[in-house]
């Protein structure tokens, strides 16, 4: 018999023992809905029962005879209850205790009639109206007293049932799950055997059962695995060296775009404009060459030594100055794609500690997406805040957004949505060093409406040392 017929009959048995379980549950539940509404009903007629007595005293001892009206007047309402919660009490306490309880108050109700009849209120008729009052209300109570026992045996029938049910259950659970699942054990512990031992380069094989069943189906497959990784291993390992060497180079074309641009963006300015510049703008050229050269330099070597992870050299920085060291790096793109760049930097601006090479990188990579994301004349806000020990920086921009089943996988190495002219990295390897700034990068975007990048870092307690370096 195949696992999943073994299976499948298990839970049909199971199933049927909760359903008879339920069934036997709710029956009860009826009966003692059914009872407890009879008894609900029979306290209301006990009280009316018990009225029509003190009226009665109120005839016998006093003498008042619009007593009688009264009880010929209770007993009318007494039989109108009655037929209105006829099945009540018949679900409740049975047909036959409800005629018996019928008959006790017609007697009663005759013996009152007898009474009115007479005029007077002798010995006899006060004997007779007594025996029948106290018949009916020792019925009554009688009645409601046995419904109240019986209640308490169902469900107490009920408990003594549930629990030597689920008792049956349990132990029947026990018992067949080793019997069931002993033959499933024992073949998935082969395999993760076996997947251990492929994991660590032995391509082994298991013995192969006689059985007919998913799991032998699944051994057979696992050894068929086995047999053609290692006929194939060579292959594969080729194949990923030429891989890794293709998304390498590929990587570090992309990283060195940007800063390749912003040299040969200022090297054209400064053909075009080279009689105009005073010194001063010539030597900020040349410093903004070094500085992307020095980029280059950094993107190369940290690319080069993925394998190898560098240090970050971590040092206590002001976030507005972070971000207003990065400005001067990305000018010439916001100046060329007529980008409007607004600043809304904290005032109060806390201190982190960052490796500044590698969080101006990824703040160049954040702005670099925004503004090709954006047509000429799109807006770019950058701001600074502190929320409760996290500095913050936030870089929005008003292009055209990311479409919410993309927007899960920008963070995937070599995701990218600019086709062959992009490579996936920028944003995977800005939210590694986020992360390793112990820090987080995330991205909210609205299609039509534009992104915003959120990152942030964990600020540093002020001390006196690092309010004087920021007042500095």
């Amino acid at each position: 018999m195949k696992i999943k017929t073994k299976l499948i009959v298990g839970s049909c048995v199971s199933l049927a023992l909760i359903l008879v379980l339920a069934l036997l549950a709710q029956n009860d539940m009826n009966r003692v809905v059914d009872k407890l509404r009879f008894v609900e009903v029979q306290d209301d007629l006990n009280a009316d029962f018990l009225e029509m007595r003190l009226s009665e005293k109120n005839l016998f001892l006093f003498k008042d005879k619009g007593a009688l009206r009264e009880i010929a007047s209770k007993i009318e309402e007494t039989r109108d209850t009655l037929a209105k919660s006829r099945d009540r009490i018949v679900r409740g306490a049975g047909e036959g205790n409800y005629l018996a309880l019928r008959r006790r108050l017609d007697a009663y109700a005759a013996a009152v009639d007898k009474a009115a009849a007479s005029g007077n209120a002798g010995p006899e008729t006060e004997q007779s109206m007594r025996e029948a009052g106290r018949a009916l209300r020792e019925f009554s109570t009688a009645l409601v007293s046995r419904e109240r026992e019986q209640v308490s045996e169902i469900i107490a029938l009920s408990r003594r049932t549930m629990t030597v049910s689920l008792a049956a259950v349990v132990c029947t659970a026990v018992l067949a799950a080793p019997l069931l699942f002993r033959k499933v054990l024992l073949s998935l512990a082969k395999v993760e055997r076996l997947a251990g031992a492929i994991a660590e380069g032995k391509f082994e094989s298991i013995e192969e059962p006689h059985s007919k069943d998913e799991l032998a189906s699944v051994i057979r497959a696992v050894n068929s695995m086995s047999q053609r990784l290692s006929s194939r291993e060579a292959e594969i390992l080729q194949s990923k060296k030429l891989a890794s060497l293709g998304t390498l180079t590929a990587g570090v074309a992309h990283e060195i775009t940007n800063p390749v641009n912003n040299i040969s963006m200022m090297a054209e300015t400064f053909e075009t404009l080279d009689e105009d510049l005073s010194p001063a703008d010539r030597k900020d050229m040349m410093r903004q060459i070094q500085e992307e050269c020095g980029r280059i330099h950094g993107i190369v070597t940290n690319l080069l030594d993925f394998s190898k992870p560098k240090t970050a050299s971590m040092r206590q920085i002001c976030l507005n100055d972070l971000v207003q060291g990065t400005l001067p790096l990305v000018r010439n793109m916001l100046h060329v794609s007529n980008i409007d760049l607004r600043l809304d930097l904290a005032p109060d601006s806390p201190m982190v500690k960052a490796d500044v090479s590698q969080m101006h990188q990824v703040l160049i990579n954040c702005i670099t997406n925004a503004i090709q994301s954006m047509s000429p004349g799109g807006g770019l806000r950058i701001a600074t805040r502190a929320d409760d020990g996290t500095a913050r920086i936030v870089v929005s921009d008003t292009g055209k957004g990311i479409p919410p089943d993309v927007l899960p996988h920008i963070f995937d190495p070599f995701f990218s949505t600019k086709g062959t002219e992009g490579t996936g990295l920028g944003l995977s390897v800005s939210y590694g060093i986020v992360k390793n700034h112990q820090g987080r990068l995330r991205v909210e975007s609205t299609v039509g409406a534009g992104t915003t990048c959120f990152i942030d870092l964990p600020a540093l307690i002020p001390t006196e040392e690092s309010h004087a370096s920021a007042t500095a």
